[in-house]
């Protein structure tokens, strides 16, 4: 985790009455540190593993991999706002960023199906569209009274390729 990773870097240098300590691989190289894991994992040499930083890291992935799937979502959401908003402002580019948006969210469920749970939870699906609104408000010049409080549309529907809001 990276910002674990500065906090422990500061922390691991001061011990108990400000005495300095040499820093871990983990603060100073975590590629060197991972790669060290790796090794200890695939030796079976399960206790010279470095445990808590390690669970952090692998849940660090599933964190990782949430906000991939909200980022490439708000951006999806916000231009099916801006097509049904803006009808007269429709570009090929508008077209091309639904269109690309929407496949990536597709592999992205395909690689990791448990993303599609994620995708269902009333509180994701909430500060997705705070995010979209924002990003669309942001790029049409539209006021927050002219956008929707909340998402028009089911996740699925969005998501839809033949889907195209009017």
């Amino acid at each position: 985790m990276r910002e674990s990773r500065a906090g422990a870097a500061t922390a691991g240098r001061l011990r108990g009455g400000g005495e300095r300590t040499r820093p871990t691989a983990y603060e100073t190289d975590v590629i060197l540190w991972s790669q060290e894991q790796a090794r200890l994992l695939r030796a079976g040499r399960f206790s010279e593993l470095d445990i808590e930083r390690l669970a952090d890291e692998i849940e660090d992935v599933g964190r990782s991999e949430k906000r991939e799937l909200a980022n490439r979502m708000a951006v999806l959401l916000a231009h099916l706002l801006k097509w049904r908003s803006q009808p007269q402002n429709r570009t090929n580019s508008w077209r091309a960023t639904i269109s690309d948006q929407r496949k990536r969210i597709a592999l992205a469920i395909k690689e990791t199906p448990s993303l599609k749970a994620v995708m269902r939870a009333p509180d994701w699906r909430e500060d997705v569209w705070l995010d979209a609104r924002t990003q669309a408000r942001k790029e049409t010049g539209l006021a927050d009274v002219d956008l929707p409080e909340s998402c028009p549309w089911s996740m699925d529907q969005a998501c839809d390729q033949e889907f195209w809001p009017e």
